[in-house]
């Protein structure tokens, strides 16, 4: 490897723009040493889908001299799930979609502002078919395998572009969050992911605000994660929905100090079938620790209604129904109907249970689902005057990343459903939360540890989150992988 992809390697996102807006570098030169480290690392970790290095280079070369562009130059990669980018190709992680290789005929609005901030975009993190799983082993581009243990899983469904970032390849990388997709690749790959507000980031043109999904960034640092939130934010033209704008940019609320907060500690299992696992225990009572000697008011609380198992399945429901809606979308852009062997088995069975949700059924799961969420949130935002909590913490997922294939085959459901059950209530809510990599198991597995905000209060999980990094420092921490490249 070159002096200089060694050099910028575990370079953050701002200090990488830094490099080009000093001259010390030029965009061109960033972008080399980043497909460098990819043609070295990705054979190991299979992160990358679709790459277009040589039209990679060419915006490199051509990014205008603009110092507003506060990323300009720096290296980075979309998610292989919705993200369209004209002219180039978008599998979704799906089989038929790959074999057609077709280009999209537009560019989404978050890409364009990827652009705009000046990010250099050279390929496609891995992700699994439709992003309907929390694990990145899709049939038609393989496993994406975790840079901490190539036997493990590096979660979903941002499975690659977490990989990517924890193998040092890009600094950040697009992820999404429909379910904790942000969130648990962030966790297994000793990241940092924030999911963001309903409503923060437009989905134009196409997609759904008001809908459960919701974009951003893995990282390594929260200053990369607060900047590129801070570019890519905010209304356009025709959103139904959007998130009441910040006070003043996230990247400003970086070393803040958060004050005294009102912590509530969850560290169990909320349901009878879910892994008690006592790492995952351990992570969260350790940063309980830290988090009074910081001076804060933590206690073992948390939002009652969140033990009500109901919510899991309503929320399967309408996962499945719009499972049933995405394939017919992608049929219409295949010009073909989708047929079995086009679809892997888990993704058969959630249409066909999309299928069976009817119009009546799914407007009475979300009047049951909008009610259940105003339960869930009174305890951060009471009706009754008193005082609430600013911060829920829990593990992010119920033990440390999976071996490969653990959420698959017979027992997959199963074991899905006891490692997964504290990300999804928050993308119903609609909250804020982040994954912050404080906890490393016994044999030196990354374990996330969850912070869940008040709506709309991204400042806050920023400052607590900035506290933490530089009390429970984890950015020299390095997987194995390429420690020992």
């Amino acid at each position: 490897m070159s002096s200089l992809a060694q050099d910028t390697q575990w370079v953050d996102a701002i200090d990488q723009g830094e490099l080009v807006r000093s001259g010390k570098v030029t965009p061109v030169e960033l972008l080399d040493a980043a497909i460098e480290r990819a043609e070295q690392l990705n054979p190991a970790i299979n992160a990358l889908t679709f790459t277009w290095f040589d039209k990679a280079r060419e915006i490199a070369r051509n990014l205008p001299a603009n110092s507003a562009m506060p990323l300009r130059g720096v290296p980075f990669i979309l998610k292989d799930l919705h993200a369209a980018m004209k002219g180039l190709p978008l599998s979704n992680g799906n089989k038929a979609m790959k074999a057609a290789a077709l280009n999209s005929n537009y560019t989404a609005e978050i890409v364009q502002r990827f652009i705009n901030a000046g990010l250099v975009i050279f390929g496609r993190g891995n992700s699994p078919e439709f992003g309907s799983v929390p694990t990145t082993e899709p049939e038609a581009w393989g496993p994406t395998r975790n840079p901490w243990d190539t036997n493990r899983m590096a979660g979903g469904s941002s499975g690659g572009s977490a990989a990517a970032v924890a193998a040092g390849i890009v600094p950040a990388a697009h992820a999404t969050d429909g379910g904790g997709s942000v969130r648990i690749p962030a966790a297994c790959c000793g990241l940092v992911g924030l999911k963001v507000s309903q409503g923060r980031i437009t989905a134009a043109p196409f997609r759904d605000e008001t809908n459960l999904g919701v974009e951003h960034v893995v990282s390594r640092t929260v200053r990369d994660t607060a900047a590129v939130l801070d570019v890519i934010c905010g209304y356009e033209s025709g959103d139904p929905y959007t998130a009441p704008p910040f006070a003043r940019p996230l990247s400003q609320e970086v070393g803040v100090n958060p004050g005294r907060l009102r912590i509530g500690i969850l560290d169990h299992p909320l349901f009878g079938f879910q892994l008690d696992d006592a790492e995952s225990r351990a992570s969260v009572l350790k940063t309980a620790e830290q988090l009074s000697a910081l001076g804060h008011d933590v206690s073992i609380a948390w939002p009652e209604h969140l033990n009500d198992e109901s919510s899991a399945g309503k929320f399967t429901a309408i996962v499945a129904a719009w499972t049933h809606r995405d394939v017919s979308t992608f049929e219409a852009i295949l010009g073909r109907t989708i047929g079995e062997g086009d679809l892997e088995p888990d993704n058969i069975r959630m249409r066909e249970m999309g299928r069976a949700v009817t119009a009546e059924m799914y407007l009475a799961n979300m009047e049951w689902l909008h009610a259940w969420c105003r339960r869930v949130v009174q305890w951060w935002e009471p009706t009754d005057g008193s005082k609430g909590f600013d911060v829920l913490v829990t593990p992010t997922l119920a033990g440390p990343p999976p071996r490969i294939g653990h959420l698959s085959g017979e027992n997959g459901g199963r074991n899905l459903r006891e490692i997964m059950a504290y990300t999804s209530q928050f993308n119903l809510t609609g909250q804020p939360a982040i994954s912050l990599p404080l906890h490393w198991s016994s044999t030196g597995l990354p374990m996330g540890v969850h912070f869940v905000g008040a709506p709309f209060r991204e400042d806050v999980l920023v400052r607590l989150a900035s506290q933490l990094e530089t009390a429970m420092p984890w950015r020299d921490m390095v997987a194995p992988l390429v420690a020992n490249s």
